[in-house]
Parts: structure tokens; C-alpha cells; sequence
């Protein structure tokens, strides 16, 4: 029986370096944990409320694409400031509440300008509305 004796110097490596592949697949790991979080919009969480808020004499609503509408009337960013101004002026300066309801699609500068102009024409109390817990 004879064996085979093997020289050092034409050996072949026999096993596979998977370092440089394992790096690649870390990398590309992060890359995509990271697009996932930054192209998927976190929603709102839902608001509960257990007591019904005062009635307001100032309502403001904010819809998804961003159209602002005190009471009934539509109003755009720009007359903001004077709209508040005349309702401030048509009670006497005594409302000093304002309730916004803003769709959970709206933009959070949307709701800051509304609060802004608000609070320039004196009114300083706001409310966020949003359905009492146990109503339709």
C-alpha cells in the first residue's frame, strides 16, 4: 500500500473564504433597514379621548391635501393672520379658543401656521380635536 505524500508548495486551498461575501451582505442589510424606515411614513397614532371637549366658538379644519377652512369658509396660508384678526374683532376679543381638527394626512406646518396665526390675533388656547372614546 503506498501513500501519497503531498508537497507544501502546490497544496490547494480547499476551503472557501466567505468574509469578504458576509461583509457585502451586512452592508446591503443596513442599506435597506434604512430605506425601509425613510420611505415608510409612520401614521398617527390614534387619539383617545375620555371627555368631550368645550364647545368652541372658533373651529379650524385641515384636510389631507392641506386646504384650511375656518367654520365653513375656506382660507388659504397667506389670509390666515387677517381672517383670525376679523374673527377676533367680531367677538370682542373674548374667544380665545381654538379648536383644529387636522386629518392624520396633513402637514405638521399646515397645523404650526394655523397655531401661529391664531395666537397673533390673541388667541392662545387650543384644543385638538379628536373623537371621544366610546362614540361613533
Amino acid at each position: 500500500m503506498a501513500l501519497a505524500q503531498s508537497n507544501e508548495d502546490d497544496g490547494v486551498m480547499a476551503g472557501i473564504n466567505i468574509t469578504p461575501f458576509t461583509d457585502v451582505l451586512l452592508v446591503l442589510l443596513i442599506i435597506f433597514m434604512i430605506l425601509t424606515s425613510v420611505t415608510h411614513e409612520q401614521p398617527l397614532p390614534p387619539a383617545k379621548n375620555t371627555q368631550a371637549l368645550q364647545r368652541s366658538q372658533i373651529v379650524v379644519s385641515i384636510d389631507a391635501q392641506n386646504h384650511i377652512a375656518i367654520g365653513a369658509r375656506s382660507v388659504s396660508l397667506l389670509e390666515l393672520p387677517a381672517a383670525f384678526r376679523r374673527l377676533a374683532e367680531a367677538t370682542e376679543h373674548q374667544a380665545s379658543s381654538v379648536i383644529i381638527k387636522a386629518d392624520p394626512h396633513a402637514r405638521y406646518g399646515s397645523l404650526i401656521a394655523v397655531m401661529d396665526a391664531a395666537r397673533r390675533a390673541n388667541m392662545t388656547t387650543f384644543g385638538l380635536a379628536n373623537r371621544v372614546e366610546g362614540s361613533p
